[in-house]
């Protein structure tokens, strides 16, 4: 039986997708927009407050790699559906319960689960567009990481007027209307087939590549989605901001990174997705080796925007080469990339808040994220520059687990 052609597009799918990811995005990190005010709340140390932000960037990583399967298996549109429904009983628990530390953690793990949503969508959308416009279509159905801004935006002010918990309930609002929205506009492309078992994750995660772009995602997105939940305890504790300003201040970096993340997918379509990769990864290092130094409020603000637009920019190139890489186990592939990717996006709240707490200063943090960005840049030009080379001298046909 021969595979039915990809098919050309389908507009209202994208939207869906778009939405479904915008409001998920915009539910995990929102307890990072509320952080000011939560850890006010229960009087938490810097170090409590940066596991706050990461532990429903966690959860909702790790989820990706069974909701990847899922989508695969079940169709992306049951899963979506289901996914958004569940929110509903973390944000109505949190506006009830969520008065402790150990309650407010349980709480988070569930509301991660809308970082999953990634592994979810970006399939939904991808299979309905061919290899040559994947960049740019997985770069606008993941710019719903947008979420970020309605969150640092909104979550702030709301919590000025009626407190931090009655600002999970009302963002039930938000998500019911997503939830009408993604059943409506979401259609499952023709021809998609079946997962073949565990077998395709043995396959896949085989594949050397695989683990690189998991390297590369750790850094990018990881980056992105850490700063955007931890740049309001930041700017409130290194430069004494107002909430309402930190969320303001955050939201601004956010929606440059997040705008930028389908151009990144463009240019990946049309430079390549490793040479922009490269740029990106040594401007991500040169603004997190600025931030290091704690520059003034009116040098580190730009210097943030700089920074989020070279990792929104880099989470479309990423994604521009795995669909490439694993077109026919794109659910799969999407679920582990992300998964392990968004570790990243655990590991620097944590990083930045034991820097701080252990001595006094961010400095560090920022310093050891910059060699961070700086070695996987060094490692992007060792092992597919050579490629690169090899492919424009001898330009044979691009094989699957090879990026482009």
């Amino acid at each position: 039986m021969t595979e039915q052609p990809t098919p050309n597009g389908h507009t209202p799918t994208l939207v869906a997708a778009f939405v479904h990811f915008d409001v998920s995005f915009m539910l995990w990190v929102l307890l990072g927009a509320l952080g000011i005010f939560v850890a006010e709340s229960l009087r938490l140390t810097p170090s409590q407050k940066g596991l706050v932000v990461a532990v429903p960037i966690l959860s909702g990583s790790l989820l990706r790699i069974p909701l990847g399967a899922a989508s695969d298996r079940f169709g992306a549109k049951r899963v979506g559906l289901a996914s958004l429904a569940f929110l509903f009983l973390p944000l109505l628990l949190g506006w009830q319960f969520g008065n402790s530390l150990p309650r407010l953690l349980a709480i988070g793990l569930m509301l991660g689960s809308a970082g999953a949503s990634f592994a979810v969508a970006l399939p939904l959308a991808s299979r309905w567009y061919p290899p040559e416009r994947q960049g740019l279509v997985l770069g606008i159905a993941a710019a719903g990481n947008g979420g970020t801004v309605i969150a640092n935006l909104a979550a702030p002010r709301l919590a000025t007027h009626y407190g931090w918990p009655t600002v999970l309930a009302l963002a039930t609002i938000p998500l019911a209307a997503a939830l009408a929205a993604f059943a409506l506009l979401a259609r499952e492309a023709p021809g998609r087939r079946p997962a073949r078992g565990r077998g395709v994750y043995r396959e896949v995660s085989g594949t050397t590549d695989l683990w690189w772009y998991c390297a590369f995602y750790g850094v990018t997105f990881g980056g992105y989605v850490g700063l955007s939940g931890f740049l309001p305890l930041f700017l409130r504790d290194q430069y004494a901001v107002t909430p309402v300003t930190a969320g303001a201040l955050t939201a601004l970096a956010a929606v440059v990174g997040s705008g930028l993340r389908p151009v990144g997918g463009w240019l990946a379509d049309r430079l390549g997705g490793t040479r922009l990769l490269a740029t990106l990864l040594g401007g991500a290092a040169l603004a997190y080796a600025a931030l290091g130094a704690l520059p003034p409020l009116t040098v580190a603000v730009p210097v943030l925007t700089l920074g989020m637009a070279c990792l929104g920019m880099g989470n479309g190139a990423v994604f521009q080469l795995v669909p490439q890489s694993f077109r026919a186990r794109i659910g799969v592939a999407t679920g582990i990339v992300g998964a392990l990717g968004g570790v990243g996006g655990f590991a620097l709240p944590l990083l930045l808040g034991a820097m701080k707490q252990a001595t006094g200063s961010f400095a560090l943090g920022f310093s050891v994220l910059a060699a961070v960005a700086a070695t996987a840049l060094v490692a992007l030009r060792a092992v597919f520059a050579p490629r690169i080379g090899a492919r424009l001298r001898h330009a044979p046909p691009a094989a699957e687990g090879s990026p482009a």
